[in-house]
C-alpha cells in the first residue's frame, strides 16, 4: 500500500493510530436512479481507521493493528456486500459501508479495558472516489 495523507480530524485524545488495509468486494445499488450503479459491480475498497484515545494498554497500544484489519477484512472481504445480514434493508453504498465499519470497529472497542475509539473511517471506493465518515460527538 502506498503512504496517503488522510483528512485529519480533531478529537481531544493524546493518542491516535491510523491502520490501513483493503478488502475486495461486489455490490449493487437497488434504486432505479442509481444508474450503472445498479448493476452489480466490485471494487477493492481502501480503508484507513483513525483509533483515539488516552490509556494504553498493557502491551503500551490502543489496539494491536492486526486486531483492527482482521475484524473487518475477514467479515467482507470477497462478499457480495449486499447479501451480508449488516446491510439487511441498506443500500450498501459507500457511506453505508463506512458507517457500518465504524459502528462494528466502535463495538468491538467497548470492549477493552483502557476504552480507545474510532473517530474516523476513510473509504476508498475508486482511485477518485473516496468517503469519511466520522461520528458526530466523541464517547
Amino acid at each position: 500500500m502506498f503512504q496517503q495523507i488522510y483528512p485529519q480530524v480533531n478529537h481531544p485524545y493524546s493518542f491516535e493510530l491510523n491502520k490501513d488495509f483493503n478488502f475486495s468486494a461486489a455490490h449493487f445499488i437497488p434504486s432505479e436512479d442509481a444508474g450503472k450503479c445498479m448493476r452489480t459491480h466490485g471494487h477493492t475498497y481502501f480503508v484507513n481507521l483513525t483509533i483515539a484515545g488516552d490509556t494504553l494498554d498493557h502491551n503500551g497500544f490502543l489496539i494491536n493493528f492486526s486486531d483492527l484489519k482482521k475484524l473487518i477484512h475477514d467479515q467482507f472481504d470477497h462478499y457480495l456486500l449486499n447479501d451480508l445480514p449488516q446491510f439487511k434493508g441498506k443500500s450498501p453504498s459507500t457511506e453505508i459501508v463506512a458507517q457500518t465499519i465504524y459502528d462494528i470497529v466502535e463495538s468491538h472497542l467497548q470492549t477493552y479495558d483502557n476504552q480507545p475509539h474510532c473517530v474516523q473511517v476513510y473509504l476508498r471506493e475508486t482511485p477518485s472516489s473516496y468517503v469519511v465518515y466520522r461520528p458526530k460527538e466523541f464517547k
